[in-house]
């Protein structure tokens, strides 16, 4: 998420009352988090574990809960609770704003675009020109759809990310100020829900087909022409590449890659990366030959006791 305007490393320590480390008028463009992070950007670290990759990323401001040697060439913001300060920044630079209206005076609507009864479209929206958007669609603040998009019924773009920290009291969430953009050509059926991103884009890429029910969560990248089933569950920050085909009730992990026209078989659970041009089954899933092997040579275990006795 890019701030509208630049600040000085003085003016984010001042708004979070806070140390800093670095040049007073070091400048601030930005806030996100560690997989999307430019020059400019500020990113948070709350655990040693993840010190140094923090340290070493492409954000040149870290706000960080330990004094540490600061890397040449960039700043750092000590805070006591680097997770709530980025909140801190969240509230302050994308602050929630209600609305009164159906559709928001602030949204953007292309010619041609046919909205159906009883949809939301929240503040700053943009619609390109003949989409079709059906009844009882939610468009949360800051979407961007594409030309010729169909959105059916009951669908939700720009739900929170599902991004917690385990507080003693109970579970804090990370405040969500990024965004949803759908590109051209993109078909999305009932019942879905995409979750925006934290501070960057969950993005759905051109000529993607989602079928009913189907759960994408924040900072995925879905690529173009990509086919996925109803009752699928894609996990925050994933990467699908380009004419991947996901038949229905797959479920992933976070953080990973499923290569370019990689095909994932109905009911498995992809775990880890998976490479491009494969067909894969079962969880965790793996080849389908392989695992076809496996089950069979299963059947074959009382036949083989049956030898042994």
């Amino acid at each position: 998420m890019k701030f509208p305007k630049s600040h000085s490393l003085q003016e984010i320590a001042n708004l979070l009352n806070c140390e800093f480390i670095g040049d007073k008028n070091f400048e601030v463009l930005g806030m996100n988090e560690i997989h999307v992070v430019e020059p400019g950007d500020i990113v948070f670290v709350d655990h040693p574990k993840y010190y140094d990759k923090a340290l070493q990323s492409a954000a040149t401001i870290v706000l960080i809960n330990k004094k540490v040697d600061c890397p040449e060439g960039k700043a750092l913001l000590i805070s006591d609770d680097p997770f709530r300060d980025f909140n801190t920044l969240t509230k302050h630079f994308r602050p929630f704003q209600s609305s009164n209206a159906a559709i928001s005076k602030s949204a953007q609507i292309g010619e041609g675009t046919i909205i159906q009864p009883n949809t939301f479209v929240g503040n700053n929206v943009k619609i390109g020109k003949n989409c079709l958007i059906h009844a009882n669609v939610s468009i949360y603040d800051h979407t961007v759809i594409g030309d010729n998009v169909i959105i059916h019924s009951g669908t939700i773009l720009g739900a929170d990310a599902f991004y917690y920290k385990k507080r003693p009291e109970g579970f804090d969430q990370l405040i969500s100020g990024g965004r949803v953009v759908i590109e051209d050509n993109v078909g999305i059926g009932a019942l879905c829900t995409i979750d925006k991103g934290v501070t960057g884009d969950t993005t759905i890429k051109e000529g993607a087909k989602l079928d009913n029910q189907v759960h994408i969560g924040h900072d995925t990248v879905v690529g173009r022409k990509c086919l996925i089933a109803s009752q699928t569950g894609i996990a925050g920050c994933v990467v699908i590449e380009d004419e991947v085909t996901i038949w229905g009730q797959v479920g992933s992990t976070s953080g990973i890659t499923i290569g370019t026209k990689a095909v994932v078989l109905a009911q498995s659970g992809v775990t880890k990366s998976i490479e491009g041009g494969k067909t894969y089954f079962g969880t965790p899933a793996i080849e389908s030959r392989e695992q076809l092997k496996q089950l069979a040579n299963i059947k074959k275990i009382p036949e083989i006791l049956n030898k042994l006795k």
